[in-house]
């Protein structure tokens, strides 16, 4: 919780920080504008959701077995509850998407910033496919989340940020973690594997 508590309120700063004291723009404009705060909160949610639930799908492919067993033990470790998982949820919207979204991507633009982002989450991993080619969909998710920033307003990318790690928090917190076995299929005493089908 410590962690959620200094990305809410370190980030934050730091990211507001930045925005007051080096870019032209109030933070009314870039909270508040283009595009009505209310539109940008159901829009960000739509998209949040929408972004959670393919990322769902991606982590559960087959061949990311290994990696969703590996995201779902770290999640349950923590034994998060509801509350905790709404906070954490919010901490994150809010403290990374004021610093990233607010801040860095004004002077990185869009695609480095949601690059950068992703790879400090540990997403992209040379030494392993399999995140990574979960990092590329959550480097897409990025971009988007970035150009939702631009064209909407920051309130948008916060909710969809919110939305996405309350919905994969709350799916993998809840999940029986997958089995993987290294053992070979156990055979009867006439040598056919018990886990064929008779034909």
């Amino acid at each position: 919780m410590l962690l959620a508590w200094f990305t809410l309120i370190g980030f934050s700063a730091i990211g507001l920080a930045l925005i007051i004291f080096f870019q032209e723009q109030s933070l009314s404009a870039l909270f508040l504008e283009p595009m009505h705060w209310g539109l940008q909160l159901l829009i960000g949610t739509v998209v949040g959701y929408i972004s959670a639930i393919l990322a769902l799908k991606v982590i559960h492919l087959p061949w990311l077995q290994e990696t969703n067993q590996f995201y779902t033990n770290l999640v349950q470790q923590f034994e998060l509850s509801t509350t905790k998982i709404i906070f954490i949820s919010l901490c994150a919207g809010v403290g990374e998407e004021i610093l990233f979204r607010g801040a860095i991507q004004h002077w990185l633009g869009v695609v480095i910033t949601a690059i950068i982002f992703v790879a400090i989450h540990g997403y992209i991993n040379p030494a392993d496919w399999r995140i990574s080619i979960y990092g590329i969909f959550m480097t897409l998710v990025m971009i988007l989340i970035g150009y939702m920033t631009v064209h909407l307003g920051l309130i948008s990318s916060i909710a969809a940020h919110f939305m996405i790690d309350l919905v994969l928090l709350f799916k993998l917190s809840a999940d029986k973690p997958p089995v993987i076995s290294t053992e070979p299929p156990a055979q009867s005493p006439n040598g056919i594997n018990e886990t064929e089908t008779p034909k």
